[in-house]
């Protein structure tokens, strides 16, 4: 059962309190031995819901946005908005990065086209990808 808070009527917002137990179903008043009808007071809950994604932690990512039913793009948003807030914090986004020098290795040397240190990367120094 739940608590219920009240407040005597001749106080000024600083108590006396008192919580009372009382059943969802009760009408919530309260009064004392003396017969005076106690004030009940409304609080705000404390409920939070973990809505923040550790941006270092990939397992954290797919863990929480595969209970949201996301679509693709909304998956491509979210770990954007991630990459920028790493990118804030530290000043480069190690997880890019390590996506970009894996790209290079797997592909004999060539750069994905969204590495910045692919410019000027063909003959002569063209850039390729433009």
């Amino acid at each position: 059962m739940p608590l219920y808070t009240f407040e005597h009527p001749d106080s000024d917002g600083h108590g006396p309190f008192i919580d009372v137990m009382q059943s969802m179903k009760d009408e919530h008043e309260y009064t004392d031995e003396d017969g005076v009808k106690w004030r009940r007071v409304f609080s705000v809950p404390n409920a939070s819901i973990d809505t923040r994604i550790d941006d270092f932690s990939s397992n954290e990512f797919v863990n929480k946005t595969k209970e949201k039913g996301m679509t693709m793009g909304q998956l491509w948003d979210e770990s954007a908005a991630a990459s920028e807030r790493r990118e804030k914090t530290l000043g480069k986004d190690p997880v890019k990065e390590k996506y970009f020098k894996k790209y290079t290795k797997e592909r004999v040397g060539m750069k994905h086209q969204k590495d910045p240190s692919r410019k000027g990367d063909g003959p002569g120094g063209m850039d390729l990808y433009t």
